[in-house]
């Protein structure tokens, strides 16, 4: 039996700069968590250039997958999207990408880096829907507790509570099906 593990680790290519000023493709897929660490002969390895030739030694990021942002990261940027990714863990960092994508995230000082303990005060789950999020936050608040059971089919928690509730939510579309839910802060 074949086992198969995804994971959702950012990479970049990292390419050498004059090697593709002059036409030649050369460099590499690594986990971004190493980007910064790069060294000639990891980026030519297997290219046949020589890793000592001159003007071989500035690397750019290329080419990105799994960082929420767009455009090419330096590979010292690229190192602290891949610092945070191991903060959070391969099965929140959907998560996380998707709160920096939804612009409500909250960044670490004056960076564009998502806040790793303010991302984790405000993710509130996956969900089938944001309505699915504020009924089961009414029950578990006991929002109704006090109203009697014959009553409680009178109050709209799924339409009109939950219409109200998500002034103070973002919420996002998960790759997998449902919704990211983010409390504002």
């Amino acid at each position: 039996m074949t086992t198969t593990v995804t994971t959702n680790t950012p990479r970049i290519w990292a390419g050498c700069e004059s090697c593709y000023s002059n036409g030649r493709l050369v460099g590499v897929w690594v986990d971004a968590v190493y980007a910064a660490d790069l060294t000639a002969e990891q980026i030519h390895a297997g290219s046949g250039v020589d890793p000592a030739a001159e003007g071989c030694e500035e690397f750019v990021c290329m080419d990105t997958d799994g960082l929420p942002t767009t455009g090419e990261p330096s590979l010292e940027e690229a190192a602290r999207w891949g610092e945070i990714y191991e903060e959070v863990g391969d099965e929140q960092w959907p998560a996380l990408c998707a709160w920096v994508r939804s612009g409500s995230y909250i960044a670490e000082g004056d960076t564009d880096y998502p806040s790793v303990s303010d991302f984790e005060e405000a993710y509130c789950g996956t969900w089938d829907s944001f309505a699915d999020y504020a009924e089961d936050l009414a029950e578990g608040c006991g929002l109704l507790e006090a109203v009697p059971e014959e009553l409680r089919g009178y109050f709209d928690l799924r339409g009109a509570w939950a219409r109200d509730l998500a002034f103070d939510y973002s919420v996002e579309t998960c790759e997998t099906g449902g919704v990211y839910v983010f409390r504002s802060l």
